[in-house]
Parts: structure tokens; C-alpha cells; sequence
């Protein structure tokens, strides 16, 4: 009973501090902002993904009527290739602003077709965006650390500290109902936007659910940290000096220490690394006999070994025989670059559980879909996509039959197995 009075008494009292309605107004818009942001660019992919999708239609339709062989067809049909972002993307964008989530493929060489992509935002990739994820695991702690610093020092300057404690039944009750509405008051207006975002988004209420359950105990473990701190007998200067320097050392030093000794002890190829590789492969190929190349080739493809004659003049079936002999010889790098990142990726997960606002970044990252393994996820299905175009097409490269339109209804069409549930 004593905890409910002082919870009534300090609601009327919260709602009266100037500071406390200040820091919460801050943290809503910027829920809001972060929310709105997130939204606008989710719809602004599906948006390019559905009007990309139209075009790629158009654009092999007008390649095939110009073209009379298949070589050629293979040559100037461009497919697109994406990863459509989940329904709970917009509060956690992840590596969707620095990975390319469409490209534009064709039977050629493929390795460099992945790795020659759209540039990432340097800004985002040096800062991070300010979707819901980063407010709750980087801003949020901000505001309760600046609520939650002076909550018994400022009463000890106000000279108001004996008299409280001499008129409250229950001296921890008193700390404990300001520090649990303050708190409170934070987190609701932060999660008040997300929760609306993510309703009007489509996201499943066990996705809604878990990102909540995560939020409330990240907010605790920042409550028990504050009001640790608070009960020093300290300068209220000295306390919140205490507070910005956990924040510093679990926001900012332990994951930035983290990615530069994992980013030495796990070296992994870069993708212009790849992407030079396999353009030197194929331009040298050019000068190197045929047989040569049709010789790597059946070492991977022996069911087309007698088909794979050398003629005179240009070959299709020996074009795209060298571009997958290009592929084979990058594959050591590209299978060490995968490896490499998810190596990587796994370290820093062992990092972030002791660092907060890192796991509930990387938490939610997972949750919606935009983390490095649905990344690696979606270069998986480029490949099979890929591998499926060889596979119709190489028959009709290397077998005899004439050009006929007609075979190409049966030429894969790209498509990403993708939960949107999230």
C-alpha cells in the first residue's frame, strides 16, 4: 500500500516537473520521427522493387525481339534479383542501408554481378540510422540517465531530502515509485509510435511482442543502473558523470573495441578483391586457346564433354563456358569472404552480451529481417537463381536445335522465399 501511495503522490508530482515532460515530449518525436522514417523508406523499396519489376519484364521482352540466337538472348536478358524488406523492417533497417538488396543479373560471370552493387550510405554506415532500434539501444538511456542522476542529490541541494524521507513510510518505496514512473513515462512514450508503425506495417503479433518483451528489459537493466548510481552520496555533477561513462564504455567503446579486434583476428577477402579476380579471369580468357577453357569447363560440367567442341570463330557455348570457368576460380574467395563475415558476425554476438545496446540492436536486427544472415541469405537465392539460368540455358548453348522463341516461356523467373511476417 505504501508503494501504491507513493506511486499516486509521485504521479502528480512527475506530472508537474517541467524537466520530466521536457525529456519525454524529446524521446516521443524522436519515436515518432524514427517510426515515420523507417515506414517511408520500406515503401519506397517495395515501391522501387515493384516498378523495377515491371521494367525487367519490358526490357527481356524487347532484348528477345531482337535477338536470333540464344547466346544472344542469354547476353542482353538482365533479371532481377531482390530482397523485399519484412513488415517489421522500418524499425530496425540494419544492414539495408549498406548491402545492395536488388541487383540486376544476366548469364555472365556472376561473382561480379553480386559484388559490383550499389554504393552503401557512408553516413549510415559510420553512425547508423536513427530507426526505433538505435533510439531505444543508443538515445533512449540518454534521457533516463538525465532523469534519473539527481533523483535523491537534487533533493539534498533542495534541502527537501530530510523531510522527505522523514515523511515517507517507507524510505526505498519513495525512490523506488519515482525512478519506476520516470522510467515508465519514457518507455511508453517510445513505444506508443513503434507499436502503431508496426500495426499499420502488417507485422505478426508475436514479432510486436518479442521486440517488446526486449525493449522492457533493456529498459530495467537501465533503470537498476541509474537508480544504482543515484544512491551515491555524491554531487549530482559526479553521479550523471558515472551514468555517461557506462553509457560511453557500453554504447560506444565495447562494440567499436569489438569490431577492431574481431576485424583483425578474422581477415577475410574484400568484394573488389572478388570482383578483379574474376574480370582478369574472364579477360584473359579471350587470349587462352578454347580447348582450354572447354577443358575446365567439363572438369565441372563433364556432361557436356562432347558437346564442347572447339570451332572456328566465336562461340556462344565457349563464351559462357569461360565465364563459368571465371566463377570457379573466384570461388575459394567468395566461400572465404561468406565464411569470413559470418565468423565475424558470431564474435560480435558474443561481444554484445556485454554490451547492451549492441544485443538489442543485433536482437531486433534478426527479428526484422535485415541482419548479415538474411543478407547472406539473399546472395544464397542470387546463386540458385543463377545456377537455374545455367541449367536452362546451357542445354540449348550446347545442344544443335534452332533458334526458337517458344523454349524461352519455360527460363526461370526469380523469387525470394521471404517471411514477411516480421
Amino acid at each position: 500500500m505504501n508503494l501504491m501511495a507513493n506511486m499516486r503522490r509521485e504521479s502528480t508530482l512527475m506530472l508537474r516537473d517541467r524537466a520530466v515532460i521536457a525529456w519525454a515530449g524529446v524521446i516521443f518525436l524522436l519515436a515518432v520521427y524514427a517510426v515515420w522514417v523507417g515506414m517511408a523508406e520500406v515503401k519506397q523499396q517495395r515501391e522501387s522493387i515493384t516498378w523495377l519489376l515491371q521494367q525487367d519484364t519490358l526490357e527481356r521482352d524487347a532484348a528477345l525481339t531482337h535477338q536470333s540466337d540464344y547466346g544472344g538472348v542469354a547476353y542482353y536478358s538482365f533479371h532481377l534479383t531482390y530482397d523485399e524488406p519484412s513488415n517489421l523492417a522500418f524499425a530496425a533497417m540494419g544492414l539495408r542501408d549498406e548491402t545492395a538488396w536488388k541487383h540486376r543479373v544476366r548469364m555472365l560471370a556472376l561473382e561480379g554481378q553480386i559484388y559490383e552493387r550499389d554504393a552503401g550510405n557512408p553516413v549510415f554506415a559510420l553512425i547508423g540510422r536513427l530507426d526505433f532500434a538505435f533510439l531505444m539501444a543508443v538515445v533512449w538511456p540518454l534521457a533516463l540517465i538525465m532523469l534519473l542522476h539527481d533523483l535523491k542529490s537534487s533533493e539534498r541541494v533542495a534541502g527537501r531530502y530530510n523531510l522527505l524521507v522523514a515523511t515517507a513510510a517507507q524510505q526505498s518505496a519513495l525512490w523506488v515509485s519515482r525512478a519506476l514512473l520516470r522510467a515508465g513515462l519514457l518507455l511508453v512514450v517510445a513505444v506508443l509510435p513503434f507499436v502503431t508503425g508496426a500495426l499499420l506495417s502488417g507485422a505478426s503479433l508475436l514479432a510486436i511482442v518479442l521486440v517488446l518483451a526486449m525493449v522492457i528489459i533493456y529498459a530495467v537493466f537501465w533503470l537498476l543502473v541509474c537508480y544504482w548510481l543515484a544512491s551515491w552520496q555524491q554531487p549530482s555533477p559526479t553521479i550523471l558523470a558515472a551514468n555517461l561513462g557506462v553509457w560511453l564504455l557500453l554504447a560506444v567503446v565495447i562494440p567499436l573495441a569489438g569490431r577492431i579486434t574481431i576485424d583483425q583476428l578474422v581477415p577475410l577477402p574484400s568484394g573488389s578483391e572478388i570482383l578483379m579476380t574474376q574480370r582478369e579471369a574472364v579477360n584473359d580468357a579471350w587470349d587462352l586457346p578454347k580447348q582450354d577453357t572447354f577443358d575446365a569447363f567439363v572438369a565441372t560440367h563433364p556432361q557436356w564433354q562432347e558437346q564442347a567442341k572447339v570451332g572456328q570463330g566465336f562461340q556462344w557455348d565457349w563464351y559462357y563456358a569461360f565465364q563459368q570457368v571465371g566463377d570457379q576460380k573466384t570461388q575459394a574467395l567468395s566461400d572465404a569472404y561468406r565464411d569470413g563475415r559470418l565468423h565475424r558476425h558470431a564474435l560480435a554476438g558474443l561481444v554484445a552480451w556485454v554490451a547492451p545496446p549492441a544485443l538489442l540492436e543485433r536482437s531486433m536486427q534478426r527479428i526484422a529481417q535485415t541482419d548479415l544472415k538474411s543478407v547472406i541469405t539473399y546472395e544464397s537465392k542470387i546463386r540458385e537463381f543463377h545456377a537455374q539460368l545455367r541449367q536452362f540455358y546451357y542445354p540449348l548453348l550446347f545442344g544443335d536445335g534452332a533458334f526458337d522463341a517458344d523454349n524461352l516461356q519455360q527460363r526461370p523467373n526469380f523469387s525470394l522465399t521471404h517471411s514477411n511476417d516480421s
